[in-house]
């Protein structure tokens, strides 16, 4: 799961992001984190793949048993463990997200929202089988991306990013469609529905397909079978 936030966009960099978000990103991010605060249980061990600096996992620890954060970037997980020190439900993990060391059928609740499943950049179907893997029978997942309503203010918060030195220029004539590209190599896609539906098909789970805000698309998974 190496990829440019794993080796530029990390720390105090990435928190940086967060920082510059304009009032409607903020919320957006506040919309997401409250579809999965409300859809998780106190008994519940959760998962997040690609944590970052662990953004979300104090709201998600006021009500869940345990929550896991991984994630590639050692310079993340070193800044989120300063962050999370007071939480003893919190966990921070050095791991690839399409190569997990859990067992099978740990989890209750995975989560991967704010695009990761095109932020990683790795292989998608991949990625699902690998959460499915570890989630239990009966046990939900949550992928997220950017619905085709949000374009204006996801592009106006990556302008900003770019403006501050995030991110590279951005690649105005080739940035369209629902794609971000800038000029040193970074690009933010996005998963539609069809494509999606594409990427599970076979798989023994439940779809279940909702936008919230205008601004995310929900694909929440609930395992049918064991992985």
């Amino acid at each position: 799961m190496k990829s440019y936030y794993a080796d530029r966009l990390y720390g105090r960099r990435l928190e940086q992001v967060y920082d510059i978000a304009p009032p409607r990103v903020r919320q957006y991010l506040d919309a997401e984190l409250s579809y999965v605060a409300e859809r998780v249980r106190p008994e519940d061990v959760v998962l997040e793949l690609g944590c970052g600096y662990g953004r979300i996992l104090p709201r998600l620890s006021q009500t869940v048993r345990l929550v896991i954060g991984i994630d590639l970037s050692l310079a993340n997980l070193l800044f989120g463990q300063e962050r999370l020190h007071d939480l003893s439900n919190c966990l921070l993990l050095n791991m690839d997200a399409v190569e997990l060391g859990f067992q099978d059928h740990v989890f209750d609740r995975v989560v991967c929202i704010q695009n990761g499943i095109s932020a990683f950049h790795v292989n998608q179907r991949n990625l699902i089988r690998e959460s499915l893997r570890v989630t239990k029978p009966g046990g939900t997942l949550f992928f997220s991306s950017y619905s085709s309503k949000f374009w204006e203010p996801r592009l106006q918060w990556f302008q900003l990013q770019s403006d501050a030195g995030l991110l590279g220029p951005i690649d105005c004539k080739k940035t369209k469609d629902g794609v971000i590209i800038c000029k040193d190599g970074f690009t933010a896609t996005t998963v539609g529905p069809s494509e999606f539906l594409s990427l599970v098909a076979g798989l023994n789970v439940h779809t279940e397909i909702t936008e919230i805000d205008d601004s995310s698309i929900f694909y929440v998974l609930t395992s049918q079978t064991a992985g």
